[in-house]
């Protein structure tokens, strides 16, 4: 077993994108290790932004084949302050029912997401999207590439 220290560093980038919500929807996501970069997407033909939002960053850690110090960079607030804000802990330790005593929507994605973050070392980073941010827009490239793909199966 790999220790903390010996980690491949990885930076993600990850979006996603739906028409209609629900709707067909497609996510994208960039893996860089060092100077080696791959991209990444997928979609579904009727879902909701959130989902695609999460998928791309599930898709991006359930492709490494190692554990990894993992720096995630999203647009999506609802991502980044599940963990941030510990939304996530209060989920679960209040049986997956939210502030409002509502379920968790996605929560079979989240638990994915969960899964992967006993993997591997995750930090977060919110960025803003559409704001010229080189990765994000070509996330959102590839997520609105992947949401039409879907959209004609229709």
């Amino acid at each position: 077993m790999q220790t903390d220290k010996a980690r491949k560093e990885i930076q993600i980038f990850s979006d996603g994108a739906c028409s209609g919500n629900p709707g067909p929807g497609g996510w994208g996501a960039i893996l860089r290790y060092k100077e080696i970069e791959k991209e990444l997407s997928g979609g579904e033909p009727e879902t909701t932004n959130n989902r695609m939002e999460l998928m791309g960053v599930i898709a991006a850690l359930e492709s490494l084949k190692e554990p990894c110090r993992v720096k995630v960079f999203t647009d999506s607030q609802y991502i980044a302050k599940a963990f941030t804000e510990n939304w996530l802990a209060n989920w679960q330790k209040n049986g997956w029912k939210t502030a409002g005593k509502k379920a968790v929507k996605n929560r079979e994605l989240w638990e994915r997401l969960l899964a992967q973050s006993a993997i591997h070392e995750l930090e977060w980073q919110w960025i803003r999207g559409h704001a010229g941010h080189p990765e994000n827009e070509r996330c959102d490239q590839l997520a609105v590439a992947a949401r039409d793909r879907f959209a004609k199966k229709n």
